[in-house]
């Protein structure tokens, strides 16, 4: 049996976790107040004259308020120039405040009127009769249709090129929230390993994560997919999911959240005893892994780091490029606020790695009719190369380490 697999009841797993959250330092004012300068700074090199925030993670990211998006105009209009002021529906203003950590002036909208005509009065407040207005790229359309209905002076664009240009380097702090995250979900990892039995379903090893996550410390709900046996050759999941049973591939990857940045952790092993196939493609897998890792290095385009994993699998008769048997989704992708974010360690993200930028490392290995290996660890780039949140998964036979 793999080292570290089963042996263990559900709450006895649950007892040896502790919460890991009590030296969190969560963002503060001034750095809220430097990400605003920072992007100010960015619109008047580019021309934009303001952008508007939508709720979600660019408003969290610029402002510190946490707001889901709906189909109401929530945001805010950041200007090159002066204070930010918000939008909302005037029945959420009050509460609205009571998130803010940066404070502004909120115009408010009734349900009868039109949030599109008072972001374009609010743009003549300011100043801004016409020009370069950037919109906050995870808007829905809707909204940007509803501005562009109107009769308006305005080229309204993509805002990724101030709002990626802020959030792509975390700062020092951004970086210890999200090793904290990564640490709280390494170690539900190791303990949702030792509770696999045979039989046991996907579900009920969802369901020990999500409350293995918030025994460490974690809020909210664990985004986790969970596969056994053939199902793991489906990168993201099946419908209807198999039981664990001897032999199998284990394929577990979830994350959690603190201050709202993100983790996001895959292992990958066998249940009971390896086959020379599973070790093999294992052992591929691992190397590829460790191969971007090398690549990435300051000044490195991302794509390239794929282009050197995609190469090594390809020598060993993967691939090429995204056809499987192989690897046929992007080497890793950037991580934040966002599970997902800008840039990303594909082929065509020419975006050169510097300081400050975190990636996942998860170059899969599809192998139809069979299984699939992830191994999936974050690196961030350092002042003199790549650093890993967490370590890689140590063999097949010993996936956590313990023997070492």
């Amino acid at each position: 049996m793999t080292i570290g697999i089963g042996g263990f009841e559900t709450q006895g797993a649950l007892e040896q976790l502790h919460n890991m959250t009590a030296q969190v330092v969560p963002i503060q004012i001034a750095e809220y107040q430097q990400r605003i300068s920072k992007a100010q700074a960015i619109m008047q090199d580019t021309g934009v004259e303001a952008v508007y925030l939508n709720a979600g993670t660019n408003l969290y990211y610029f402002t510190g308020t946490r707001w889901y998006p709906s189909e109401r105009m929530v945001g805010a209009i950041l200007p090159a120039e002066g204070d930010i002021h918000y939008i909302a529906p005037y029945f959420e203003i009050n509460t609205l405040k009571g998130f803010m950590q940066i404070e502004g002036e909120v115009s408010g909208w009734h349900e009868d009127e039109s949030p599109y005509v008072l972001l374009l009065k609010l743009l003549k407040q300011m100043g801004i009769s016409q020009g370069t207005i950037g919109i906050d790229e995870s808007t829905a359309y809707f909204l940007v249709d509803g501005l562009n209905q109107l009769d308006h002076q305005y080229q309204f664009v993509n805002a990724k090129p101030v709002t990626a240009g802020c959030r792509m380097q975390k700062s020092a702090t951004e970086l210890a929230l999200m090793q904290t995250a990564k640490n709280m979900t390494l170690e539900v990892h190791k303990a949702v390993a030792k509770i696999l039995r045979p039989g046991i379903s996907t579900q009920a090893v969802k369901a020990f994560i999500h409350q293995a996550h918030q025994r460490v410390g974690a809020v909210g709900s664990s985004f986790c997919i969970v596969l056994f046996g053939e199902d793991t050759s489906f990168p993201h999941g099946v419908k209807n999911p198999k039981v664990l049973a001897e032999n199998d591939v284990v394929l577990i990857d979830t994350g959690c959240l603190v201050e709202s940045y993100q983790s996001d952790i895959t292992r990958t092993y066998v249940f009971g005893e390896a086959s020379s196939r599973q070790r093999d493609m294992w052992a591929i897998e691992k190397e590829a892994q460790a191969v971007a890792f090398a690549k990435a290095q300051l000044g490195v385009p991302c794509g390239q780091v794929d282009v050197a994993a995609r190469d090594y699998l390809a020598s060993k008769g993967l691939g090429p490029d995204y056809q499987v048997p192989g690897l046929p989704h992007r080497t890793g992708h950037g991580i934040g606020l966002d599970i997902h974010e800008w840039p990303y360690l594909v082929k065509n993200d020419q975006t050169p790695l510097a300081p400050g930028m975190c990636f996942s490392n998860e170059p899969m290995l599809v192998l139809p009719g069979e299984f699939g290996i992830r191994l999936e660890d974050h690196f961030y780039m350092t002042e003199t190369g790549p650093q890993w949140f967490t370590q890689p998964s140590f063999s097949i036979d010993d996936p956590f380490g313990y023997g070492a």
